[in-house]
C-alpha cells in the first residue's frame, strides 16, 4: 500500500509516503465523500513498522504480522489528494513480540496516530 519507504533504522523506526488517488482501490467512485477507511491508515502504519523490524540482522528471513492497535486516535478524515506521511517509532521489542507508536501526518499536521503490536514468526 505504501508508495515510497523514505528511511529505516533497524529496530528503531521507520518512515514513508502515501499519495492518495482517486484510483486506490478502496475508494469508490460513488462514495468518495466517505474518504478511506480508516483501519486502512493503520495497516500502512503496520508496513511502515515491518520495515524497521524485517531489517534487523536477527530478523532476516522471518515473517511479521501485525498482531493489533493497542490504542488509535483519528482526527481527521483521508481524501483523493492527500500526501500522507507515515513514521513509527519502535518502543517495545522483547523476544519476538514488538511495540510501536505511529503517526500519519498531512502538510505537517497529524491527522492519525496509535500503537501497533507486532509479533515476529
Amino acid at each position: 500500500m505504501l508508495d515510497k519507504i523514505i528511511e529505516v533504522r533497524p529496530g528503531e523506526g521507520a518512515k514513508a509516503e502515501k499519495l492518495l488517488t482517486v484510483n486506490e482501490w478502496f475508494f469508490s467512485k460513488q462514495h468518495l465523500e466517505f474518504g478511506m477507511p480508516r483501519p486502512i491508515a493503520m495497516e500502512m502504519l503496520a508496513q511502515t513498522g515491518v520495515c524497521a523490524l524485517l531489517s534487523m540482522p536477527e530478523y532476516k528471513g522471518h515473517n511479521v504480522f501485525f498482531g493489533g492497535i493497542k490504542e488509535a486516535n483519528y482526527k481527521d478524515s483521508f481524501r483523493p489528494g492527500d500526501k500522507l506521511e507515515l513514521a513509527v517509532e519502535m518502543t517495545k521489542l522483547k523476544r519476538n513480540i514488538g511495540e510501536g507508536h505511529g503517526t500519519v501526518t498531512r502538510d505537517g499536521e497529524v491527522i492519525c496516530e496509535g500503537t501497533l503490536i507486532f509479533a515476529i514468526e
